[in-house]
């Protein structure tokens, strides 16, 4: 059904470009009239009368703009059924993912796999998504093509870009040259993930040089591990000031930040801001891995430091990282649900303020896609609309209800079975 309006709703007023009267907890109420598949206006609740056309009306339900998932693993999803993480640590999940690309991945087991988180991320909301693709030796010309036949298959759909993970030390080779230019060949992003390591700052100056060369943004996984002496973040932040990088910069993770004292923290932190680098914070798998020792309760939550980011104005975006392999066990492609982590994890509300566009307008902006999530005439009515009044409704329950719209028009939010992928990665 294409609708015409949605009555009665309430929007996160950061998500709003429209003249209405402010609400309470950080939400406008508003009708939002829609035309053609965009949004053709949002007026005071019953402010045009009845209108014309099919209409959902939302008894002051909540209204977001389709979410965006700045951070993913399309190509390790759902493994967890044939290559359990053994002890719950990051080691133990980089020894299973290991072991588990060299016995099963084909072109048809990735595709089935990254196929399979797109329905779940459809099914929820999503619009785009940026995946990173394990990019090491001869994975790399397997899995970046099913990436961009997917790419393809689902333009209009879900909104895919990719980057490509590999390991700081191994640019110190020539291995990483046939890797970048993959990349450079399939529209993707050049990405590296940063821990101390001999020559680590050469070796960030060449991730840059390489990206510079041939046109591209950069993507880092950057210090996700809680010891204060991975600071790599810093490095990063130098060398895009130093060589005046413009192409965008995205760091995912960071989570010794949160273990360094408040000074020098700052003094990072500061640097972020001014190389104009956003952060995604990834709360599910950061609490899933960090600081796990068996027999013992974990000390922190491994989350980064988003409200201090935030208030040196640097764009913090949060996303779902793996689902269902050994570096995350669980997870469904589902933005609400990292939203409703990210705020229980970190206190993202009293007050709300501009969180809401952690897993919209924020990673929007960081992808340079056409919309950037913002509720305005003209603006296409991608949107997804809760029965919850309330943050405190919306993030109590996993709002299974919710209605997804493409263009105006409602899509079938039936998630796919888990026993589609048995034939691919076994059964429970």
């Amino acid at each position: 059904m294409t609708v015409a309006r949605l009555e009665d709703a309430r929007v996160p007023a950061c998500l709003v470009e429209a003249d209405l009267p402010p609400g309470g907890d950080g939400l406008v109420r508003a009708d939002i009239l829609l035309e053609g598949g965009r949004i053709a206006d949002l007026v005071p609740p019953g402010a045009t009368g009845q209108g014309d056309g099919p209409a959902i009306a939302l008894d002051g339900g909540i209204v977001w703009s389709a979410p965006v998932d700045l951070h993913t693993h399309l190509d390790k999803g759902h493994i967890w059924p044939r290559r359990e993480n053994p002890d719950g640590t990051f080691m133990g999940a980089l020894r299973a993912v290991a072991a588990d690309r060299e016995a099963h991945w084909s072109a048809e087991d990735v595709a089935a796999r990254f196929e399979f988180g797109l329905r779940c991320a459809e099914a929820h909301g999503t619009r785009a998504i940026r995946t990173h693709i394990d990019s090491q030796g001869d994975q790399a010309g397997i899995s970046w093509p099913v990436f961009a036949r997917l790419r393809d298959a689902w333009a209009g759909r879900i909104a895919l870009q990719a980057v490509s993970l590999e390991a700081i030390d191994k640019f110190q080779g020539d291995a990483v040259v046939a890797v970048a230019d993959t990349v450079a060949d399939h529209g993707g992003i050049l990405g590296a993930v940063t821990f101390p390591t001999p020559g680590v700052e050469a070796l960030i100056d060449r991730v840059f040089a390489l990206a510079e060369e041939r046109g591209l943004s950069l993507d880092f996984h950057v210090d996700e591990t809680g010891d204060p002496g991975s600071r790599t973040l810093g490095m990063i932040a130098e060398t895009a000031i130093r060589r005046g990088f413009d192409r965008g910069i995205v760091v995912g993770h960071c989570c010794s930040m949160a273990t360094l004292p408040d000074d020098e923290a700052a003094a990072i932190l500061d640097r972020v801001a001014g190389a104009g680098i956003t952060v995604v914070t990834l709360p599910m798998c950061n609490l899933y891995l960090q600081d796990r020792v068996p027999g013992r309760t974990p000390r922190w939550r491994g989350v980064t430091l988003v409200h201090e980011m935030a208030a040196r104005g640097i764009p913090v975006a949060a996303a779902s990282d793996n689902c269902r392999d050994p570096f995350y066990g669980y997870g469904d492609h589902d933005a609400v649900e990292v939203y409703r982590e990210v705020t229980r994890i970190a206190h993202l509300d009293r007050p709300v303020g501009d969180w809401p566009a952690l897993v919209t307008r924020t990673p929007a902006r960081a992808m340079g896609l056409d919309w950037d999530g913002v509720l305005r005439p003209g603006a296409p009515a991608d949107l997804v609309a809760f029965r919850a009044r309330a943050w405190h409704e919306l993030l109590s329950r996993p709002q299974a209800d919710r209605r997804v719209l493409r263009a105006g028009h409602g899509i079938d939010t039936t998630l796919p079975d888990y026993r589609e992928l048995d034939a691919v990665v076994g059964g429970p």
